[in-house]
């Protein structure tokens, strides 16, 4: 009777262990990969795995799709631009090529920073005058101010997220809730439909002089939580961005399968326990494809809206710096036109994240 050499049982367990690790690891970045697609990383996955001894022309084909044929892509374009922008001139001189906007890139934040050094010596030397004030028992004198520097291009990125963020909620809390109902009634649908076909189409300078109107007869003082030119843009970014998630919101609840609100209405389910439980589930993938649709809507209506409105931000940048007619503004034009696509890009992913995290599937 032959006998296993306990060596060889022992070499071949370690090879099964380790094959299971290497296994498990795999699967561990494939699943990974999807979350790095959506952040626009998905090269790292070949690269990881052909540093884990995968095997390689599979993942150089992948590499080169995902990597170098987008890179290249750049390339050209900036290459392209760098070679034609010399030779359209305006009344402001040539259009800037890339090294141009990179260095005026490099200026708004060494403003921003010298703005920075402004304000922290602001707020120390008042600091020590206040100390003096208490320590000499003239308490009344002691006062506190906010500084009042010039917003830097930092502030002023700031200031258009948050102006498109309250819009977004804005737009968010009345499309999502007239959606459902338009979905799961015919009546309201029909009774909403012709306003939503007759205002989705209508520009946000249009909107903007009857916002603006309204919210100076409504917010009379200027000293409340929010400035009334942040208010503006945010209530025009509001009614120009809803009409996505409106629309894909009740489209979605209405294709819900119907034997799946028949077995709601056969065990008695409220109309509240019916939203929850079966409606807001089912219809969640056509309501964050909405919500995508409507924070890009809203991004690009931010800008006009900040132009007119004169809302400290990205648009009031564009429009400052093209009153001011400097031999640096187009330069500075172009960096926050860029500054505009790469923020519109990451608010996209970040959308296309969290409905990942709440949803069964989600497009790439």
């Amino acid at each position: 009777m032959s006998t296993v050499d306990p060596t060889m049982a022992a070499n071949v367990a370690a090879d099964a262990e380790k094959e299971a690790r290497r296994e498990r690891l795999f699967a561990m970045i494939n699943k990974a990969d999807s979350y790095l697609s959506m952040l626009g990383l998905g090269w790292l996955t070949p690269m990881i795995k052909i540093a884990l001894g995968d095997e390689l022309k599979p993942q150089l084909l992948e590499l080169w799709r995902g990597f170098f044929i987008p890179v290249i892509g750049l390339l050209l374009f900036f290459a392209a631009w760098a070679a034609l922008a010399p030779t359209v001139k305006t009344s402001l001189g040539a259009i800037p090529g890339p090294a141009k906007v990179w260095e005026q890139t490099v200026n708004l934040y060494e403003d921003h920073k010298a703005e920075r050094v402004k304000e922290g010596k602001f707020y120390e030397r008042q600091e020590i005058r206040n100390a003096r004030y208490a320590e000499a028992g003239k308490h009344d004198r002691v006062k506190w101010r906010n500084y009042t520097g010039k917003p830097t291009y930092l502030d002023q990125i700031v200031t258009s997220l948050k102006t498109v963020a309250l819009g977004f909620i804005f737009a968010t809390l009345v499309a999502v809730p007239l959606g459902i109902l338009c979905g799961m009634s015919n009546i309201v649908n029909a009774g909403i439909n012709p306003l939503i076909q007759i205002f989705k189409p209508v520009s946000p300078l249009a909107w903007l002089p009857l916002v603006t109107m309204v919210v100076s007869a409504v917010y009379k003082t200027n000293d409340g939580l929010f400035e009334k030119s942040f208010l503006v843009s945010a209530i025009t970014v509001t009614l120009c961005s809803l009409w996505p998630t409106l629309i894909n919101t009740a489209h979605g609840v209405s294709s819900i399968d119907k034997d799946l609100m028949n077995v709601g209405r056969v065990i008695q389910l409220s109309w509240y326990k019916k939203i929850v439980k079966l409606v807001l589930p089912s219809s969640l993938p056509l309501i964050f494809t909405g919500l995508r649709l409507s924070l890009g809507v809203g991004w690009m209506v931010l800008i006009a809206a900040e132009m007119l409105a004169q809302n400290p931000g990205l648009g009031k940048f564009v429009w400052d710096e093209f009153q001011n007619g400097s031999s640096s503004s187009l330069a500075k034009i172009m960096v926050a036109v860029l500054t505009i696509g790469v923020i519109g890009f990451l608010l996209d992913r970040v959308m296309l994240a969290v409905q990942s995290m709440c949803t069964f599937s989600a497009t790439r």
